[in-house]
């Protein structure tokens, strides 16, 4: 091969990877370039790039063309686990989406889809690039027709590192979770200033999508970080308990002993049900050692979701927060729920549910907001699961929460109960002053008889148990090692739903 066209390509390459102007401009905003994001996030030397020479075809555009287009393409390993990336690049058109920038990300995804990796996305981009006009917003619907098809096949991640606006929002929206960084990641259909001009409402890019606004207000986001390196880190840290698709399993990890007894639960739960607790104390204690990684930690905190080791299997953990509305399910906390375990179901991960619940939440706000259209969500996505599904009554399942986390009718392969659980319609002092009502009319002072024999009669497991709706009351001190048993008895469960297109889940 002659030499000036060895010469040609390696200079090509140079100009590429030459971006000084583009580190200065990222770093004094306290962000890392598109390709340092790359080279942090991969196993080192891993990174292959794709479509390096790829530019923007529109001649309104010839004097501003650079190879890349905005947007770095490729795959590597994490891990030495192969990942499709792409990282946009604000330092060129403000990580405008253009044809060929879109083009670029869409031929990773296909790529990701084909082979079964996950693919992940690092975001920093004002939009779609208005000079390029319709090309740019088509192109974009096939990202959108892509993260669609990709979705419950294999697992999708978006990182948020800087502006993502307008089209460019929706693709994350699309995948399974959503990292944000502190003070430099925004997410917005428009901006603040179309917003004061639109409604008259004044705004800042932090109070409208910041961080902390769409991991605490909206629920958009699952994970906020300080920093782009704690948040890279974050991400590694969530692929280490995901498989590489839907064919596969869940990485195993075994760092704790099956044996291990978990007396401690004794004196964590308070046996009286009014008193409350730290369900993720309950949580360290029974799965693998400092395993937990939760999701969506700072939103709609009454439910505790996320991806825990148990004998160094992955289980997905869902858990009702005792602190926080007394644990009851809200439209935030059955969205949270739904989205969640549709995700496990997706990629072959069992679900464990610690419950103590007192059921949804009442009030005219929840009603006129549609929680019973959201709370269903929560009965359909536990009903189309096939993963194995095992349900621990720490104290209270009342109601249609009790049905929707532990009823064996809707499909719960396993259900144990400690000895303090209760299962019933409702707590004893609701259901006397319905069912004895007349009588406490006339007598006030029988009503604590009242609801002390019902109680004795009707909240315990034995009631559960002896129709067949409870398989195993255990002691506290015994609960890791029976939910270990009941997941290695469940491993090789199959189960086929109904053949149809698809469900028409209560959105």
């Amino acid at each position: 091969m002659g030499s000036n066209k060895l010469r040609e390509l390696i200079d090509k390459n140079r100009e590429i990877l030459n971006d000084k102007q583009a580190a200065e401009l990222q770093h004094k905003k306290g962000k890392f370039t598109a390709r340092e994001r790359l080279n942090y996030l991969l196993d080192a030397g891993s990174f292959v790039e794709l479509d390096a020479f790829a530019e923007s075809q529109s001649k309104e555009l010839e004097a501003k063309k650079r190879s890349g287009d905005g947007v770095i393409t490729g795959y590597g390993t994490i891990n030495k686990r192969a990942v499709y990336v792409y990282a946009q690049d604000f330092s060129f058109m403000g990580g405008s989406m253009g044809e060929m920038h879109n083009k670029k990300i869409a031929h990773v995804m296909e790529l990701a889809l084909k082979t079964g990796c996950p693919c992940i996305g690092l975001l920093d981009s004002g939009g779609a690039r208005i000079q390029e006009g319709i090309s740019a917003l088509d192109t974009g619907g096939r990202i959108f027709q892509l993260n669609t098809l990709m979705s419950g096949i294999v697992p999708q991640i978006s990182a948020v590192l800087g502006p993502c606006a307008g089209i460019a929002v929706y693709s994350p929206a699309l995948t399974d979770f959503i990292f944000m960084v502190k003070k430099t990641s925004y997410m917005f259909i428009t901006g603040p200033d179309v917003i004061k001009t639109v409604t008259g409402e004044v705004i800042d890019f932090e109070g409208l999508g910041g961080a902390i606004s769409h991991n605490e207000k909206s629920g958009v986001s699952h994970f906020i970080a300080d920093n782009e390196k704690e948040c890279l880190n974050m991400i590694k840290i969530l692929l280490s308990y995901l498989p590489q698709n839907n064919l596969e399993s869940a990485p195993y990890h075994a760092s704790d002993s099956a044996a291990r007894e978990t007396k401690k639960l004794e004196t964590i739960v308070p046996e009286d049900p009014k008193k409350t607790y730290d369900i993720k104390d309950v949580i360290e204690e029974i799965f693998d050692k400092k395993s937990f990684f939760e999701v969506q930690a700072n939103f709609a905190a009454n439910a505790v979701v996320g991806f825990a080791r148990l004998n160094g299997n992955v289980a997905g953990v869902v858990a009702n927060q005792p602190k926080v509305l007394a644990g009851c399910l809200d439209i935030n906390s059955s969205n949270k729920i739904a989205r969640f375990v549709r995700f496990c179901d997706c990629f072959n991960i069992p679900l464990i549910n610690l419950v103590d619940v007192t059921g949804y939440l009442p009030g005219t706000e929840q009603e006129h907001s549609g929680i019973i259209r959201h709370g269903a969500k929560v009965l359909f996505a536990y009903s189309e699961a096939t993963v194995p599904k095992v349900s621990l009554v720490l104290r209270k399942a009342y109601g249609g929460a009790y049905i929707a986390l532990v009823s064996k009718d809707m499909g719960f392969d396993k259900v144990l109960a400690w000895p303090i659980a209760e299962i019933a319609v409702m707590g004893a002092e609701q259901a006397v002053s319905i069912i004895n009502k007349d009588e406490i009319g006339k007598n006030p002072k029988i009503k604590e008889k009242l609801v002390s024999d019902y109680a004795e009669k009707y909240l315990n497991p034995y009631v559960a148990a002896k129709l067949g709706k409870v398989d195993i009351i255990i002691e506290p001190k015994n609960t890791r090692i029976a939910l270990i048993k009941c997941l290695e008895m469940t491993n090789s469960k199959r189960e086929k739903k109904p053949g149809k297109k698809h469900g028409n889940m209560p959105l």
